[in-house]
């Protein structure tokens, strides 16, 4: 049920992006407290991208989750920034992060939804 979309302008090597994306799926999975089997991870690299009219090194994340915790917001954003940091060495203070709690009756799988 978490989606992590990883989007930035940096050129990544296929070696790099799927490490990348296992690290990010194992470190959301353990930041939400959620089973990894049911954690999605997206990362789309190299778009036209700027940040504050520069195209230096950027991010932009998206980290949607059924009952994502607004009072740990901090803490993702965190961990998702030092996740990027390690991976790409990009400084936290170059990406923007926007979560979504959803709902469990609009979030689909399985034929079916996660409502209870």
């Amino acid at each position: 049920m978490p989606l992590l979309k990883i989007q930035t302008n940096q050129a990544i090597d296929e070696t790099t992006a799927k490490t990348l994306i296992k690290d990010a799926s194992a470190r959301v999975a353990e930041l939400l407290g959620k089973p990894e089997r049911y954690v999605m991870v997206s990362l789309e690299h190299n778009p036209d991208m700027v940040f504050g009219g520069s195209d230096e090194p950027l991010a932009y994340l998206e980290l949607k989750s059924i009952g994502l915790p607004e009072s740990r917001t901090g803490e993702l954003s965190s961990g998702l920034c030092k996740l990027l940091n390690t991976s790409l060495d990009l400084p936290a203070d170059r990406v923007y992060i926007e979560f979504a709690d959803a709902a469990r009756h609009m979030w689909g799988w399985n034929e079916g939804t996660f409502q209870e």
